[in-house]
């Protein structure tokens, strides 16, 4: 069973591969990666027919190169530079970096090594890759998006009616999507249905080739690889100062309200920590993506306040920053958050799979995560049982013991 091409166009990324892109592009050029592809599903199985299309899909893609087009819309991103921009009229992806077999529990092993300025574009588009081949051959397709459609125009009806209202909200489904198909009919309905919410706004998509087509806003700013890779990938640096590092980095390339900060890589009480009065003011909010998000909420909140009463700055008070959440919501979720929190603080959120996959069928949770950077094992641990994710154990024993003394001597 062949299919058509599921990527096509180098636009079809969230948008935060290309604003972590240009501050890799200006201050990490040289640093090589090593990502690696995990299924967290115990029961999904990959045949021989699947990975073999992934392989057809993955080396298409590789054939894909920017338009002009799509150049001249990247430059209207007033903080994309024009040298960024002109690296990527010449880069195209590289099928050679890629390592694809059978050898894994799953039936599909997929590493990339290459560059991190190259690689850190992959994953994306491969996970998406992954999930379509996946469903369109594993099920029958034709019952899969009807039942897609049904829950959609569901979801669309209840924002409607007002039985949630979650505030602003941004589609993040592609990584986790059931199809290509899936996804740009969610965001052409939410989008275009915007006048009729009673309490909900969909601000946009992180579909950057989506939010080109549909002219919305095209919304991300940094994943866990910026500050894993900025934090642990120089055998020069203390990876407990992993946060400071990319905040460093981050606002040399991007100065003041410079998007919103993943606070989840190392742990907050580090993010807490390195935060302090002048990062605070220069990111606009900060992501949640693990771990209690009332508990989390509260504590940025608290973290917030702490500044605003001792400077009376504006620029730091709640009610200007904002929380946004991303881990693994719903409609309801997403409402009861909104309840919690809109009145103390601006809240925003980020939905995925519940949008761009639901179906009487369950989601693939699947990853593709860096590994290592310039030959060193790299790690995020997560506030959450089970995300973390690292080749070497004595390397996660070692970042424990190193955040555990930075936090005994503040």
């Amino acid at each position: 069973m062949k299919l058509n091409p599921i990527i096509v166009s180098l636009l079809e990324t969230d948008l935060y591969k290309f604003s972590m892109g240009q501050a890799i592009y200006h201050q990490f050029p040289s640093y090589k990666t090593n990502w690696t592809f995990k299924c967290r599903n115990k029961d999904a199985k990959f045949t021989a027919e699947m990975v073999s299309e992934i392989k057809d899909q993955i080396k298409n893609y590789c054939s894909i190169q920017f338009t002009e087009d799509e150049l001249n819309y990247l430059r209207k991103i007033e903080w994309l530079h024009e040298d960024y921009v002109d690296h990527l009229r010449l880069w195209k992806p590289r099928f050679e970096d890629f390592e694809i077999t059978d050898k894994a529990d799953c039936g599909l092993s997929i590493e990339a090594v290459g560059t991190w300025l190259n690689t850190s574009m992959y994953e994306i588009p491969v996970l998406a890759i992954v999930n379509e081949v996946y469903f369109r051959m594993a099920y029958k397709y034709e019952d899969l998006i009807e039942q897609y459609k049904k829950r959609l125009d569901q979801k669309v009806q209840w924002l409607i009616d007002g039985t949630y209202n979650i505030g602003s909200f941004s589609e993040f489904g592609l990584r986790r999507r059931l199809c290509a198909e899936a996804q740009e009919l969610a965001v052409k309905k939410l989008c275009e249905n915007n006048k009729n919410f009673k309490n909900s706004f969909c601000v946009g998509t992180s579909n950057v080739y989506l939010a080109k087509k549909y002219g919305v806003i095209p919304v991300g700013t940094m994943a866990h690889e910026y500050i894993m890779c900025v934090g642990q990938g120089n055998p020069m640096y203390n990876p407990a100062y992993s946060n400071k590092l990319a905040m460093d980095s981050w606002t040399k390339e991007y100065g003041v309200l410079n998007g919103t900060y993943l606070t989840d890589t190392i742990g907050d009480e580090t993010t807490h920590l390195d935060m302090g009065y002048t990062f605070s003011i220069c990111f606009s909010g900060v992501r949640h993506d693990s771990g209690d998000p009332y508990e989390w909420g509260e504590a940025w909140i608290k973290h917030y306040e702490k500044f605003y009463n001792k400077y009376k700055d504006e620029r730091v008070n709640p009610k200007n920053k904002t929380l946004l959440f991303s881990d693994s919501l719903d409609f309801e979720r997403a409402s009861k958050l909104y309840d919690r929190f809109h009145d103390r603080i601006k809240v925003a959120f980020g939905i995925g799979t519940y949008i761009s996959n639901d179906t009487d069928v369950e989601p693939l949770n699947i990853v593709m995560k860096v590994t290592e950077c310039n030959d060193r094992p790299v790690a995020k641990l997560s506030n959450a049982q089970g995300k973390t994710m690292c080749k070497d154990d004595e390397y996660v024993e070692y970042l424990k013991k190193a955040i555990e003394w930075r936090l005994g001597h503040k």
